[in-house]
């Protein structure tokens, strides 16, 4: 790919392919009897298209509609047809993806035995033999044998075990609409359990009602409710005419659309009206109480009877009693917070208010932020709130300000206000969230909604919401409903005192006749459902009474001007006067309201005069203010003054309530005929010659109406608009054409709906509204509907048009009518009829390509006259079709029009796709060839919109970088676009649309990542089509690899089949003929090479990775793919994509494994002990000379960087190539691998190599990982993703089962895929997922690997089978080889090792000689890996590893035995060193086994084999016996290093064996982050390797032996080959491993000088590079010189930087005394511990692993005196444990100056013990005696081991003034020292200074000073000390005074008295020394003659160790 260098504008190939023409190529496959396989994916079906309608999910039991036999106007019409018409959808039939079956994964649980006895013979049997190992006389039967075990029992879906691609690419899910549905906020459900008073008395009545305090507005109509018992009902029985069921509800449904956190909830109590003001009223309720009954009794019955006669009287009155209220949010999010936290959102996605939100309008003004984050309002716990105080109603603060104030109050102060009169008394509510509609619910018009109840059980009623602030969703259902609230009376200047208590009587009238009153009016609780009257509740001796009553009303669908509300006014009289009977009312006054106002509803705020004693007449026809003068005069009060307040609101679907919606609707049905002109709207009126001009100006100002009752209309807009684009309308005999400026306003709508913020969009940027709006509701204008409208506006019958079966049955009927067509087409005997149309069509065919959008305005012009001949239907001329209409006006529109259609062209598109099916459906048009079912001058139309669209998005793409977003989303609406086309128009002419816009999209200016990003969208989505195989033209393509030179496919293609190899390899490439025949296929993979070959851009590679794989996923799972011929049918059209796979295979990463959050097995990790190969293995490979330089290009870096693809995205691509290569047909691959060149085949070869890395199975440690960009998305993404995963092809399936109603059905399939698959997904964090869900995971991803495994080995088998046709056999069979190799170092299922050893033992019997030739390298990692599995513990595995173990020996006994030999043997001791959970048992079982084989091989019973054998396996079970051994030292370290180094010395004659032992022993250092020792044995190593080089080949540049490594360590000698019984290198199968070769030492030397620098001995690592540089010089290795001093510049550097802080190792002696230590008794050690271990530590350690071993007989040695062997127990185990620190001579410490070289090569170390004469460790100055003890060990320190044991010890002890002496040198040394350092620490000189010169130093200098040298020893002996001592003080008096002088620099201004103190003290010190140094003994100082007995205390005194006196 490198060469391949890439035009930076396009890839040559772009503008070159022209698509077939695909019909007629089609037409002559049907003739040429291919049709067998087209049938299998349903062919080509035409009728793939289904319009249908789909009946209107109902809430209700039946729709809400008008009342019977009203004749409606035709707007009401429209209104309710358009809500209960069913929704009309044109889909594509789909098929149903399956979802994949698991099978079930061997489970490997080991079984364990112990084993002790060593024999083979004796005490085992042999494991079960394979069957038939020796069988197959012929390689052929083999091989077909294998073929078939390995196909038996394999999964067919790849994709199904295979984690989904991320969804964010998955542009091809069109999401779908949500079905347009009533709007409900947040619900819930408010139970009125109790409302009591301390006294029982009377009936009450209680009203509840939410009010929102923020926005002081009541948002929820009135629940009335009254909890009576039936005594009481009794009291009222005169009252009440009857009780209806719906009245008894005690249970409201509450909407609350945004939650805010002063949603109040308010319950007013009312009680039937008596005498007296409220507070006389109440006060009983205050005073008394129930439990004091007994006082009471008397008055509780007179009160009872008081209220029974008030009741009897006055029950149809109320008066205000109380009011309650609690903040209903509080009690919300109080629960919310309780709530446990497990519960889940209830699944079916229903409640979660997230969704909700999603799709309700939000809001974007902050005031509704605060709410969200506090509470969920859908998942609450049910909570029961208890209010225990009501509030007296206070007679003239009624009003809802006055509410409002009250509910202020009580939020500011938390609290009730003193001056607030409360009453005891409880209301015990239950408010619990809503799911699910409960049973018996009545809607707010009174209509039951499902689900019903069975028996008669209480309604629960749903409350209507008035919400806060503006709600965008479309009515969908008919509600017209009034609301009456009288406000208050003004009563003020009456002088009549008769108007005290006042109550309002409130009627709705149709006619002004006393009868004409309607019973409109929704009753109350316990009585009737609709009452005809309605009376306001009374303030007693209130003139100018406030009222709170709202009146509910149904408004008549048919309302004329004689409709009005009638208010009469009254006084009631509370007491009976004694000479009055009857009538408690006394008349005041009437007023009245007509409902319309010039043919429009009146709603808002009136203040109306009242007019006393009568109705005017005719009063209803004009407003109480205006009534004109009448005789008799009319009397008024007040003098006609307004006097009555009260405010009207309707909520209406019918009713816009918007000037210019009523205009627009009003002069569009005027058009529809049956108006007298001149109309009347609103105030004007307008006559027939202006209608034209009126409507125009209505339709032009309908996007300035405002948003909401816009919205609300929407539905009913847009259709009026779409009739008037079809339909030319006749105005006053003229023809107007209002399309051009209809479409305009259609235009700036869809414009405005996507510019407000309020509206939500999708993530393809398209307003939810709008494309609901298509979906489901948009059907063709009706032609008739707009001519005639039959009288009594009945709905025309739609239905008839559109097939209305079910789906099964349609799709049935389809498939029938298909394959009667494809069997007249292709069979022979019915003679196909040869139409004129065909003809026609050529015509057609050959005047295409003239696109000459430019002359378009005439005929735009003349619409209705011009003829359509070319559609071929049998319209009348002067029909337009709506399709050809609106491209006509896409095409023509201009300036801001223009752009916003382009702009949002994804609404025309789909406007267009819609009409077109519907079209298509309506004319039957089936039979009709699809070329012409559209005219000509349409597609001129859809090309030119298709070019313009891709113009504008290059533009944007060019000029405005910011709107890229905009370019995507109009990209993929336009490939959604020709997606739908492809259904239903010509497929060739979809096919060049395809093609223009690729062409389009090549322009040079934009950046090449961009472009091939959007193409790729784009491409995606077109072949995510239903049919895109049959498109791809799929069937064509050859499966299997021809015999001859193939029959040429087409015309073009004949010349190209010259022979047949180059055909073979030609599938594999991407040629321009392949573009051709398969248009869209060869589209994507050439975008897909195009993106590889853009090493930078990550992102591209990406999608185009992802398109790929998502579209063969989707094969993958289809239904109609599941026959193994089509599904290679399939694969073959993928055959270019593994040439791509190949070619890019440098860009792939493959240490996939590490991101996936396993082990890499490229580069090892420190995590995993067990499966770190003893030598990186990239170096080892390049040691190898490894041909296909697979995994070392990770490690070797070469020159360029490589893996530009991520890891996640390789797998995706992998996942791909295998899929072909599993589904293709086995012939043709085997051809293409012989016919393949050779560097092609090794790149395929790597490519597998890579694949078995990437799909390697990790177990559930990692699951978590399982999928790195698994974050948790929301719950949409997820439904999406399951879509996109169930999808027959988009989002489509999942919108099938919506529209069926059958949401639940489809909800449980995701649930049952998502258990299977998009676990996957879920979340990346462990713990949210259940143990189950985990098991799964690793289950399915165990059962990918097996299945991606299979495919690599049926691979593999198939290049091996064709082996003896291809050339180089050799170099492929040892290229597969290494890959079953890297097989079997992966985690393996078992299935798949059973498999995989049959293919080893085939290539075994095959090629045997060959390999054991050729390849001995691989051989020798073979017998590794086989004897590995012998070690198994599960049955299947081993017996499998032996049976191939035993091939191996028999196959290469007659020519390499020797070498298998060594190779088996090194394999053993590798293994066994290194492998923690290795089983021995097993093997010695298998060991068992092996020789059972040799036994029982008759053919080789009289050959040496099976004596052989039988040796070789002994040699395996001894050095099994020392593994056993290691196995119990596992937890000693040293122990265990101990043992493996006595096993390697024992191959000290072996130098194979000893290599591997070393590196074994590398390995367990490295674990344990020895780093050193680790080093320290590969260089052993080296130096063993070096020692037989240098027998073998004598140069220069090669090491000279082990004697070079001196430098490095002198322990390496231990290397040296010197004695005789060294074997010659020569001899057969010694030194043949790869270590032994100049490359093998070099690698080992590299890793060595690696460790050494992670052990951080950097001057090593330069010993180290200097002997391999002569090396490296002779090869001319350039580039490795370079990274060597790299390396070398790193360590000089770290030396330099880390200086005085580098940490060496700390050293400790240990002894072992006891006899329970066996071999350990009495042996000391020298133990290296890392840099600072403390004693407690390592004390710990060995105590804790003895302890484990000993119990209670260890014990531990505190001090480090020596053991008294005879004074121990005998029963118990000692350990002693001394800190040492190194030992030099002085001689030595000139050579050692830097820290290194004091912590390297140590060999002697030092202890001191303190001890008196008399027994103590300490004592005073005098007594006080030192012991020095010096350790010497066997080798030097680091070693290959961290224990030397100890060789010789001396002792020798120190006098007291000898220990002054030392002590005194130290402390001068550190003053020194400090006082002199580059940078002095002023703290630590200053603590020095206090400990010298410190006036109380407790055995201080002084005190020494005064102890030894305050006279002269009386013992000439002792002169010297004395006077050496002298002399030391005499320096340290010296040292002081510098360190003083010193610190008066160092010091801050605040130690100014310390420096002052310090200066005396240390004056005083030297004064007080002076004497004592200055008296001189005078002996000293004359020349002695040399005395011989004084030899004794030199020798002590120089320490010097005089070996030679001593031997």
């Amino acid at each position: 790919p490198q060469q391949r260098c890439i035009n930076v504008s396009m890839p040559q190939s772009y503008d070159a392919v022209e698509p077939l023409d695909l019909e007629e190529f089609l037409m002559s496959q049907l003739r040429s009897g291919d049709s067998a396989l087209m049938q299998e994916l349903g062919d080509f079906p035409d009728d793939d298209l289904e319009v249908e309608l789909v009946e209107k999910e109902c809430r209700t039991v039946r729709h809400s509609v008008p009342e019977e036999g009203v004749e409606l106007d035709s707007h009401v019409r429209d209104c309710v047809q358009s809500y209960t018409q069913p929704w009309l959808m044109s889909l594509l039939i789909l098929l149903q993806v399956k979802s994949p079956s698991l099978a079930v994964l061997s489970d490997d649980s080991s079984r364990t035995l112990t084993s002790s006895d060593f024999d083979l013979r004796s005490g085992l049997t042999p494991d079960p033999r394979v069957e038939g190992l020796l069988h197959f006389s012929n390689h052929d039967d083999l091989d077909r044998f294998n073929q078939e075990a390995r196909q038996g029992n394999r999964h067919p879906e790849l994709f199904a075990l295979y984690p989904p691609a991320d969804e964010d690419d998955a542009v091809e899910i069109r999401p779908i609409p949500d079905c347009p549905k009533e709007h409900m906020g947040d619900r819930i459900i408010i139970r009125c359990q109790a409302i009591k008073f301390e006294i029982d008395i009377e009936p009450l009545f209680a009203t509840l009602a939410l009010y929102d305090l923020r926005e002081k507005k009541k948002i929820s109509e009135n629940f009335y409710c009254d909890l009576n018992s039936d005594q009481f009902k009794g009291f009222l029985k005169p009252h009440t005419p009857q009780t209806d069921h719906s009245t008894l509800s005690r249970a409201a449904i509450f909407s609350i659309t945004y939650p805010s956190p002063d949603i109040y909830l308010v319950i007013k109590i009312e009680k039937v009206l008596q005498q007296g003001e409220i507070s006389d009223c109440a006060e009983p309720y205050m005073v008394m109480k129930e439990t004091d009954s007994a006082k009471n009794k008397e008055k509780l019955e007179k009160l009872r009877n008081q209220s029974e006669m008030f009741c009897q009287r006055l029950g149809r009155y109320r008066m205000p009693f109380a009011w309650a209220t609690v903040n209903i949010m509080n009690v919300i999010s109080t629960a919310t917070l309780d709530r446990d936290t497990t519960d889940s959102d209830s699944i079916n996605g229903k409640s979660s208010s997230l969704e909700k939100r999603g799709q309700l309008p939000r809001r974007n003004s902050e005031r509704f932020g605060t709410m969200e984050d506090q509470c969920n309002m859908s998942a609450f716990k049910p909570a029961t709130i208890t209010i225990s105080t009501f509030c007296k109603q206070e007679g003239d603060r009624l009003s809802d300000e006055d509410l409002f104030k009250f509910l202020a109050d009580i939020k500011k102060f938390s609290s009730l206000q003193r001056r607030i009169k409360t009453i005891p008394g409880t209301i015990k509510l239950d408010v619990t969230p809503v799911h699910d509609n409960p049973v018996a619910c009545l809607s707010t018009e009174l209509i039951p909604v499902k689900p019903l109840a069975e028996k008669n059980v209480r309604p629960v009623k749903e409350v209507l919401e008035f919400p806060s602030s503006e709600v965008y969703v479309p009515h969908s259902t008919y509600r017209n409903l009034l609301y009456v609230y009288p406000q208050r009376l003004n009563f003020v200047n009456r002088l009549t005192s008769g108007g005290r208590n006042i109550t309002i009587k409130i009627q709705f009238m149709s006619g002004e006749d006393p009868s004409c009153v309607m019973p409109v009016i929704f009753g109350k609780s316990n009585g009737p459902e609709f009452v005809q009257e309605v009376y306001t509740p009374v303030t007693y001796h209130n003139k100018s009474p406030d009222f709170y009553e709202e009146v509910k009303m149904a408004l008549p669908a048919r309302l004329t001007e004689r409709h009005h509300l009638l208010f009469t006014f009254y006084h009631i009289s509370c007491q009976q006067k004694q000479n009055q009977t009857g009538a408690s009312e006394t008349l005041i006054g009437y007023s009245w309201l007509p409902i319309l106002s010039t043919d429009r509803l009146q709603t808002g705020q009136y203040c109306l005069p009242i007019a006393l004693d009568r109705l005017p007449v005719n009063y209803s026809l004009h407003s109480p203010e205006r009534i004109t003068p009448q005789v008799p005069p009319v009397k008024w009060m007040e003098s006609h003054k307004g006097v009555f307040n009260l405010e009207i609101q309707a909520v209406s679907s019918v009713h816009t309530q918007d000037n210019h919606l009523e205009r627009f609707f009003t002069l569009c049905h005027a058009l529809e005929g049956g108006v007298t002109f001149p109309l009347r709207v609103r105030e004007e009126k307008i006559p027939e010659n202006k209608l034209e001009h009126e409507l125009k100006l209505s339709i032009i100002s309908l996007s300035s109406s405002r948003l909401e009752p816009l919205v609300l209309y929407l539905h009913l807009v847009l259709d009026k608009l779409f009739t008037l684009i079809m339909q030319p309308m006749v105005i006053a005999g003229q023809t107007a054409n209002l399309a051009q400026i209809a479409f305009e306003s259609v235009v700036s709508i869809v414009n405005s709906l996507h510019n407000s913020q309020e509206l939500a969009r999708d993530q393809q940027g398209r307003n939810g509204l709008l494309a609901t709006y298509l979906y489901w509701v948009f059907r063709l204008p009706d032609s008739n509907e707009l001519l005639s409208t039959g009288p009594g506006g009945a709905v025309p019958p739609t239905e008839g048009r559109y097939s209305t079966m079910g789906r099964a049955s349609a799709t049935t009927v389809g498939t029938m009518l298909l394959q009667s067509r494809i069997r007249s087409s292709s069979n022979p005997d019915i003679p196909a009829p040869h139409s004129p149309e065909d003809t026609e069509v050529n015509n057609i065919l050959s005047a295409k390509g003239q696109n000459n959008p430019g002359s378009r305005m005439s005929t735009y012009v003349d619409v209705s006259s011009h003829p359509q001949s070319s559609t071929g239907g049998t319209r009348p001329s002067n029909r337009k079709q709506f399709h050809e209409e609106l491209a006509l006006q896409i095409v023509v529109s201009t300036g801001v029009c223009r752009e916003n259609a382009y702009k949002y062209a994804w609404f025309f598109f789909e406007l267009l796709v819609k009409s077109m099916a519907q079209h298509v459906s309506q004319l039957e048009k089936q039979d009709v060839p699809r070329r012409s079912r559209f005219s000509d001058r349409f597609k001129d139309d859809v090309t030119t919109i298709v070019s313009v669209v891709t113009a504008e998005m290059g533009t944007i793409l060019v000029k405005q970088q910011k709107e890229l977003e905009q370019a995507e989303k109009v990209n993929i609406s336009l490939a959604f676009f020709l997606y739908d086309l492809l259904s239903l128009m010509d497929r060739g002419f979809v096919f060049i649309l395809v093609k223009n816009y690729c062409n389009q999209m090549s322009a040079k200016t934009v950046s090449m990542p961009t472009l091939i990003s959007m193409r790729l969208e784009f491409l995606r989505i077109l072949c995510s089509h239903e049919h895109y195989l049959n498109l791809s033209l799929y069937f064509s393509s050859p499966a299997s690899a021809p015999v001859s030179p193939c029959p040429s496919i087409s015309s073009q293609s004949s010349s190209s089949c010259s022979f047949q190899e180059q055909r073979i390899l030609g599938l594999f490439e991407l040629s321009q003929e392949f573009k051709q025949q398969h248009y869209l296929a060869g589209l994507l993979l050439t975008e897909l090479s195009a993106a590889l070959d853009m090493e930078s851009e990550g992102l591209v590679q990406r999608k185009a990775i992802n398109a790929t794989y998502s579209l063969l996923c989707a094969h993958d799972l289809d239904q109609r793919c599941t026959r193994p011929e089509v599904r290679a049918k399939v694969a073959t059209l993928y055959l270019p994509l593994v040439g791509i796979i190949i070619d890019s295979i440098n860009y792939l990463d493959f240490t996939v494994s590490e991101a996936r959050g396993g082990k890499s097995k490229t580069g090892g990790s420190d995590e995993d002990p067990d499966n770190i190969p003893p030598i990186n293995q990239s170096i080892a490979m390049a040691i190898a000379g490894n041909p296909f330089n697979t995994l070392a290009r990770n490690a070797l870096q070469s020159a360029k960087a490589v893996a530009t693809l991520s890891a996640e995205t390789s797998r995706n691509l992998l996942v791909c190539f295998l899929w072909v290569m599993k589904n293709a047909e086995r012939s043709l691959i085997q051809r293409w691998t012989v016919d393949m060149p050779s560097a092609q085949l090794n790149r395929l070869l790597e490519l597998l190599t890579i694949c078995v890395s990437c799909f390697e199975y990790r177990g559930k440690r990692s699951s978590d990982k399982v999928s790195t960009q698994a974050l948790q998305k929301s719950q949409q993404a997820k439904m999406q993703l399951e879509d996109s995963l169930l999808r027959g092809i988009g989002a489509r399936g999942e919108m099938m089962r919506r529209a069926g109603g059958s949401d639940r059905a489809g909800q449980r399939v995701n649930l049952r895929w998502r258990k299977d698959l998009t676990q996957w997904r879920q979340t990346n964090d462990k713990h949210d997922k259940t143990k189950a869900e985990l098991d799964q995971e690793a289950l399915i991803s165990g059962n990918l690997a097996t299945e991606s495994n299979l495919i690599v080995l049926d691979l593999l088998e198939t290049i091996v089978q064709a082996v003896p046709l291809a050339d180089c056999k050799d170099s492929v069979v040892g290229g597969v080889l290494r890959v079953l190799l890297h097989c079997l170092t992966c985690n393996q299922s078992t299935t798949f090792l059973s498999h995989c050893f049959s293919t080893l033992r085939a290539l075994v019997v095959k090629f045997g000689d060959l390999l054991f030739e050729e390849e001995a390298e691989q051989c020798a990692d073979l017998c590794q890996k086989v004897l590995q599995h012998c070690s198994s513990p599960v049955d299947g595995n081993r017996s499998q590893a032996c049976a191939t173990l035993y091939l191996i020996m028999r196959y290469s006994f007659s020519s390499n035995f020797s070498r298998v030999k060594m190779q088996v043997t090194m394999s053993l001791a590798s293994l066994v060193g290194k492998s923690e959970d290795f089983h021995e048992e097993y093997l010695r079982r298998s060991l068992r086994t092996i020789l059972a084989y040799a036994e029982e091989d008759t053919e080789m019973q009289n050959t040496p084999l099976p004596s052989q054998v039988d040796e070789l396996l002994r040699n395996l079970n001894s050095i099994l016996s020392d593994t056993v051994k290691m196995r119990e030292f596992q937890e000693d370290p040293e122990m265990l290093m101990d043992l493996m180094y006595r096993i390697a010395k024992g191959y000290q004659t072996s130098p194979d064996l000893r290599l591997t032992w070393l590196q074994n022993m590398a390995e367990k250092h490295k674990n344990r982050k020895c780093f050193t020792e680790s080093a320290m044995c590969l260089v052993h190593a080296a130096a063993l390797v070096a020692e037989y080089l240098s027998m073998l080949e004598d140069h220069k540049y090669l090491p000279v032996g082990s004697v070079t490594f001196q430098n490095i360590s002198p322990n390496v000698l231990e290397e040296s080959a010197v004695s005789d019984d060294i074997l010659s290198p020569d001899e057969d199968g010694v030194c043949s491993g790869q270590y032994f070769t100049t490359s093998g030492l070099v690698g080992l030397l590299k890793q060595a000088a690696e460790l050494f620098s992670n052990g951080g001995l950097y001057e090593t690592v330069n010993e180290v590079y200097k002997i391999i540089m002569p090396v490296l010089e002779a090869h001319r290795d350039f580039r490795e010189l370079v990274s060597t001093h790299e390396k070398l510049q790193r360590a000089f550097d770290n030396i330099i930087q880390k200086g005085h802080k580098r940490m060496f190792g700390t050293y400790f002696r240990v002894g072992f005394y006891g006899a329970k230590f066996g071999d350990l008794d009495e042996q000391e050690f020298v133990y290296k511990e890392p840099a600072i271990t403390h004693l407690p530590e390592i004390s710990h350690r060995l105590e804790n692993f003895y302890s484990q071993c000993f119990g209670d007989a260890l014990e531990m040695i505190k001090d480090s005196k020596d053991i008294d062997r005879s004074k121990l127990d005998a029963n118990k185990a000692y350990i002693q444990i001394t800190y040492v620190e190194p030992f030099f001579d002085d001689y030595e410490m000139k050579d050692r100056l830097t820290n290194f070289e004091k912590n390297f090569n140590l060999r002697r170390f030092m202890y001191t013990t303190p001890f008196t004469k008399a027994g103590r460790p300490r004592g005073e100055l005098n007594e006080q005696y030192k012991r020095k003890t010096i350790l010497t060990t066997m080798h030097t320190f680091p070693y290959i081991k961290t224990r030397i044991n100890v060789i010789q010890k001396e002792e020798f002890d120190l006098t007291p003034i000898e220990v002054a002496i030392e002590d005194m040198q130290k402390k001068t040394r550190e003053l020194a020292v400090a006082t002199h350092r580059e940078q002095p620490d002023a703290k630590m000189l200053q603590m020095l200074l206090q400990g010298s010169v410190g006036a109380t130093v407790n055995q201080g200098p002084l005190e020494v000073a005064q102890v030894f040298l305050n006279e002269i020893p009386a013992d000439p002996k002792l002169f010297r000390h004395h006077n050496k001592l002298r002399l030391c003080f005499k320096e340290f008096i010296m040292r002081c005074g510098e360190a003083v002088e010193k610190n008066k620099h160092l010091i801050t201004l605040d130690q100014k008295e310390y420096q002052q103190e310090l200066k005396k003290n240390y004056n005083r010190l030297r004064e007080n020394l002076r004497p004592m140094l200055e008296r001189k003994i005078p002996e000293l100082y004359k020349p002695i003659k040399p005395r011989l007995e004084n030899r004794d205390s030199v020798k002590r005194l120089s320490f010097r160790r005089a070996l030679e006196e001593n031997s």
